[in-house]
């Protein structure tokens, strides 16, 4: 049954271009809700019994082991709304830009679908690819200067770590003849330089796709100059599924016991934490600043998924899913404010929440939850990070992630000031708020954000009734 959620978004990229490019432009939000709707429905019941009943029915052989336990099922879902958030915002242009801009959405669906799904690190690197691809194009489908150098830059960087990648899987194949994930698990336990190799590429390779500092130079050009809509997507979700979520499960399902490449991620996400954090504060742009700020929630998530405990593994996946909420919601925003005030720069905004008043309030929202303020999603799932780091006696770290959440404030007001707060810039006295899907993207965004925060002690309780906790 996992094989529907590589068929579906294919199929749809085969249907949207098929009619003429006019046709297909206007077809592409239903094919896109297509794609993403029956995801999240399939993301919602795959740990039912009605949905293992159905697959134990209907399985059929595959070259390739795809499964969805809970880790992935929240993850596919979290795909799905981020990316029917992405196509809600839109990319504007003529027809033929839509329409591949729509194919190229669905096609790197389908790879982050693949990497979440996949149980052997040859179908992981084949998924990273295809996800990579679609995405340095993206970057550059408007085709200026400034866009295609952020999407080179990508590009550079993202292959250096497939080529570490590549050649840490021929190492283990050449040592051990399989690449599943419980066979390499067991080989790391070998005293061999060839796999201590590999164990070392991997690490690099994991980090540079995930931004993690000091590997982190393409995000905040990619991130910046990407069209708005292309900007959600990698916001929310590519980034965190293509590096950040393949950590999580290197960790949980490979790299298990193994004190090296956990100390590893643990003292690099520390470092992107605090990077990030102090990055974002000299920012003068809306975009850049979310870009520098998103290096520092990943820091958060890799930190958490380096100490890898099964607290620790749950504030990962929790993070994970609240950063793709309160980002997308804040990407989404930037985006409603480029194309009212046309600029997303600070010395050319202020006083917007007068005139955009749910673009400004949605941002308080989205940057309280940021910075990790209850009852909001984004304080829980950081206070499990923090209560882990302390049951495991790293005092050090905690003490940072708790600091750090302040300087996450303070750069968020300092942006909510100059963007929302205080007198209504000059010029800005006929502005309007942003379209309806702007908006209300926002505000599905925002109350998810909200709601998940209050709802989240129940959800906590019920965790620990199945032991996951």
């Amino acid at each position: 049954m996992p094989i529907l959620l590589l068929l579906i978004p294919l199929i749809c990229i085969f249907i949207l271009n098929i009619p003429r490019r006019s046709t297909g432009a206007r077809i592409a939000l239903w094919l896109v809700g297509i794609a993403c709707v029956p995801q999240g429905a399939i993301a919602l019941l795959s740990q039912t019994f009605l949905w293992a009943t159905l697959e134990t029915r209907l399985h059929m052989p595959l070259p390739v082991d795809l499964a969805i336990d809970p880790i992935s099922a929240v993850v596919l879902f979290a795909i799905a709304l981020v990316a029917l958030c992405a196509h809600a915002v839109g990319i504007r242009g003529d027809a033929r830009t839509e329409v591949i801009s729509s194919s190229l959405l669905l096609m790197s669906m389908a790879g982050m679908n693949g990497i979440v799904m996949v149980r052997d690190l040859f179908s992981l690197y084949i998924f990273l690819e295809i996800t990579a691809v679609c995405v340095f194009i993206l970057i550059a489908v408007k085709k200026d200067l400034v866009a295609l150098s952020a999407s080179f830059k990508y590009f550079i960087m993202s292959g250096l770590a497939s080529l570490a990648m590549m050649l840490a899987n021929a190492l283990i194949f050449m040592e051990i003849g399989s690449l599943a994930f419980e066979t390499v698990r067991d080989a790391l336990s070998m005293d061999n330089t060839m796999v201590q190799i590999a164990l070392i590429l991997y690490t690099m390779a994991f980090c540079v796709k995930a931004g993690v500092v000091p590997f982190h130079g393409w995000l905040p050009d990619a991130y910046s100059t990407a069209p708005n809509a292309i900007s959600v997507l990698l916001g929310g979700v590519t980034t965190k599924v293509a590096g950040v979520y393949v950590i999580i499960r290197m960790m949980a399902d490979v790299f298990t016991g193994f004190t090296a490449p956990s100390q590893a991620f643990m003292a690099l996400g520390a470092f992107s934490i605090v990077v990030g954090a102090f990055a974002a504060i000299g920012q003068t742009e809306m975009k850049r600043m979310l870009a520098f700020s998103s290096i520092s929630q990943i820091g958060y998530i890799i930190l958490a998924a380096g100490l890898a405990t099964p607290l620790a593994l749950v504030g990962a996946v929790f993070h994970f899913v609240n950063h793709a909420l309160f980002k997308s919601l804040l990407f989404v925003n930037a985006s409603a404010i480029g194309e009212q005030a046309g600029s997303t720069k600070f010395k050319d905004l202020g006083g917007l929440t007068e005139k955009l008043k749910v673009t400004g309030w949605t941002s308080v929202i989205g940057f309280l939850s940021t910075a990790g303020i209850p009852p909001l999603s984004g304080f829980w799932s950081k206070l499990i990070i923090v209560i882990a780091l302390i049951l495991a006696n790293q005092w050090f770290y905690a003490a940072l992630a708790v600091l750090m959440a302040v300087v996450t404030l303070a750069y968020f007001l300092l942006m909510q000031r100059n963007v929302f707060f205080g007198k209504l810039r000059e010029g800005f006295e006929e502005l309007r708020e942003a379209r309806g899907a702007l908006v209300g993207t926002s505000l599905v965004l925002a109350g998810l954000t909200t709601a998940i925060g209050l709802a989240f002690p129940f959800v906590f309780i019920i965790l620990g009734g199945f032991g996951w906790v």
